[in-house]
């Protein structure tokens, strides 16, 4: 398939419901409103196809920029790659749910990521932390750094509050996957969640939700999930 043919068929998958709200969400013009389960079939078709990913994702229209990060082939992008990526991913569903998590299969994420957490820029962290949160649930614990991590979740207790609400989300999911899926340090990941409380992130200029890691980590415990690891970053 060809980018033209990618695109039509994504057109043809559009509903103006799903287009509202990836809209409601930061969506920009253009879109068609595809739901992710529904490109399925087209990946069939497609299978990897870095060249073809970069064409879609050049497109600026969202679902073609999602679908290019299904498609893409991580080994083959360098950090430049992921830089131009992230450039060009202008709200929260790109910049973690398909850039980050593109880097997630890569040897080069954690490096990568942590130069984004150190940005300063609100959706490079928050593509940082939500890519080691893809990360810390997928890969086995030997992999990563305790240490690092502990002192990841120190800077997350002391920060998190004053950071951008965009990051504030990653973040603390982050106190919470490392609460889930990092066993070495779960009672950390614990305390960190009780010390910092609910953490409040505004929607709008008038609205505001809180999240908080704490009681989602409680969840995990009850249901028995602590340990838990995908066997996939990408769907």
């Amino acid at each position: 398939m060809n980018l033209e043919m990618v695109m039509q068929e994504l057109e043809a998958l559009g509903k103006e419901r799903t287009k509202k709200m990836y809209g409601s969400n930061g969506a920009q013009e253009p879109l068609f409103g595809v739901a992710t389960g529904e490109m399925k079939p087209i990946f069939r078709k497609t299978k990897i196809n870095q060249s073809l990913a970069e064409q879609l994702y050049s497109t600026g229209n969202y679902d073609a920029m999602y679908f290019a990060g299904i498609i893409a082939d991580p080994k083959a992008m360098t950090e430049a790659d992921f830089e131009r990526w992230m450039d060009a991913a202008y709200f929260y569903m790109l910049s973690d749910y398909v850039v980050a998590v593109t880097l997630a299969e890569t040897e080069i994420a954690q490096a990568v990521a942590d130069k984004w957490i150190a940005s300063g820029e609100e959706l490079r962290m928050s593509a940082g932390w939500s890519c080691y949160c893809w990360l810390l649930g997928n890969r086995p614990d030997g992999e990563f750094s305790e240490s690092k991590l502990a002192n990841m979740l120190d800077i997350v207790e002391n920060t998190i509050h004053d950071s951008p609400e965009r990051t504030k989300y990653a973040m603390s999911n982050f106190i919470y996957t490392v609460g889930v899926s990092y066993v070495p340090l779960h009672d950390q990941a614990v305390k960190t969640a009780k010390a910092v409380g609910p953490i409040e992130v505004k929607r709008d200029k008038t609205t505001s939700k809180f999240l908080n890691a704490s009681d989602n980590i409680q969840k995990a415990v009850d249901k028995g999930r602590i340990g838990f690891k995908r066997k996939h970053v990408r769907c």
